[in-house]
């Protein structure tokens, strides 16, 4: 949600294409021939559904992805609900005024699906994503970010340094805390 702070201050300068990639596709211990996608109805998902949620919101206009796709991260990161759970997606949607009767189509439409896909071969052939979020840059930089949430008012200048760092400086290639005592004392003290 720093992401929202920072898009407050920017407006349409700045733009983020946000992109599907499974998690627990990358993250599978089930070989490489099995696909999250390829799994059935009743397989307990763990965030695919929420991935395909995004798709079917997009559908219906940027305003409306963005409406849901903050409602959803608060869903999943402050309210701590099930966002695999198609009833609680079906809920987002409706308190993002989206039209439930598409949203619930397109939910289940074939060609979400493959978007994800296709989303997630890209990021790992072409870019080598492992994880996210990954921020991809026009000139072909990309790097993984691991942090915790900062202070809103400090969150659109850090994301603008960040931008610089990950998108300019190529030649940086990790920047990595010694853990522990990192985090420690960053969460606690936030409340």
């Amino acid at each position: 949600m720093w992401l929202e702070s920072a898009k407050n201050k920017y407006g349409d300068s700045l733009q983020i294409n946000w992109r599907g990639f499974p998690l627990e596709q990358v993250n599978s211990k089930e070989g490489s021939d099995w696909k999250i996608w390829d799994q059935p109805d009743d397989y307990p998902f763990r965030g695919f559904p929420a991935l395909k949620a995004g798709e079917a919101a997009r559908r219906q206009g940027v305003e409306g992805f963005d409406r849901f796709h903050i409602a959803l991260l608060r869903a999943r990161h402050e309210d701590r609900k099930n966002i695999a759970d198609v009833e609680v997606l079906l809920e987002i949607a409706r308190n993002s005024n989206l039209d439930s009767a598409r949203f619930r189509e397109d939910i289940g439409d074939p060609l979400i699906t493959k978007k994800i896909v296709d989303d997630y071969t890209e990021a790992v052939e072409q870019h080598g994503v492992f994880g996210t979020p990954t921020f991809l840059f026009p000139n072909g930089a990309s790097a993984f970010l691991k942090m915790v949430r900062p202070p809103e008012e400090e969150a659109p200048d850090l994301l603008r340094l960040l931008s610089e760092l990950i998108g300019k400086w190529t030649y940086v290639g990790e920047v990595k805390r010694p853990q522990p005592p990192w985090p420690k004392g960053l969460i606690s003290n936030r409340g």
